[in-house]
């Protein structure tokens, strides 16, 4: 597949899953919207006004990388602050105005990363990154505050074929989540297989790896964007290096934060 063949797709996919999310929070009631998720402190309008800001984040870094590191700049002086504070602001709009902002901020994206050249790069809060990159980042984003959502509504979501682009970024973050935590990274490459939702297999890294990973696609992106408790989840590790990082796996630039407390756990 051509570069360019594979943002497209990648576009593609990340319009679907904003659309199927759109679909979710479209309908709500006004009094709906503030409802809590398992967010601490976010209600469903503070998870849309972030994807919202991230949004728009994204669309200045690829149309005015200076306004973009003018932004960044401000945002990495309040480090600890400036996502939340980005979410509070998005949130005290009315729903229907939120909405909008969202709707307008996804398009634009949309439109700006299919115009851009395939080996573009843009600047981030972290190394720059491709159209490519910057769609499936997009996308687990969506994802993830998706399922945020849809605990707090009470709904089960079908998991899809996207799911691929999650795990995968989850897969190639994982000496990231070693740095972010100040250990050291193994030098082995693992053998990760994972259970699609079609049945078919997923898989990265050499077959003869000593150190692997397996189990459900679902259950490995819950995990990396810690939307569940290792405990309550089918991801199995063979290997102590694999075992760890089961434990400390994320898939998000940024510090871990506290994850979710198990419920259970799966057995």
């Amino acid at each position: 597949m051509s570069d360019a063949r594979a943002v497209i797709g990648v576009l593609d996919d990340l319009r679907d899953e904003s659309d199927e999310l759109d679909r979710l929070v479209g309908a709500l009631e006004p009094e709906r919207w503030a409802l809590p998720t398992p967010a601490p402190g976010w209600t469903v309008a503070h998870q849309i006004a972030h994807l919202a800001w991230t949004d728009r984040a994204a669309l200045l870094a690829a149309t005015d990388p200076d306004g973009f590191a003018a932004q960044a700049a401000a945002a990495l002086k309040a480090p600890d602050t400036f996502v939340d504070d980005g979410a509070r602001e998005g949130a005290a709009k009315p729903p229907a105005a939120l909405l909008k902002s969202w709707r307008t901020g996804r398009d634009a994206l949309q439109r700006a990363l299919r115009a851009a050249p395939p080996e573009a790069r843009f600047p981030w809060y972290g190394p720059p990154m491709s159209p490519a990159a910057v769609a499936t980042a997009r996308l687990m984003e969506t994802w993830a505050h998706g399922q945020d959502l849809a605990e707090a509504l009470g709904v089960t979501r079908a998991p899809t074929a996207r799911l691929r682009h999650v795990a995968r970024i989850g897969v190639r973050a994982r000496d990231y989540a070693h740095a972010v935590r100040g250990i050291d990274a193994p030098g082995e490459e693992f053998r990760v297989e994972l259970t699609a939702p079609d049945g078919s297999l997923w898989t990265y890294g050499p077959e003869g790896a000593a150190q692997r990973v397996t189990g459900p696609a679902l259950d490995f992106c819950l995990l990396v964007t810690r939307r569940a408790h290792r405990d309550d989840l089918a991801v199995r590790a063979e290997g102590a290096d694999a075992d760890r990082w089961l434990d400390i796996a994320q898939a998000f630039a940024g510090p871990p934060g506290a994850g979710r407390a198990p419920k259970g756990g799966r057995g």
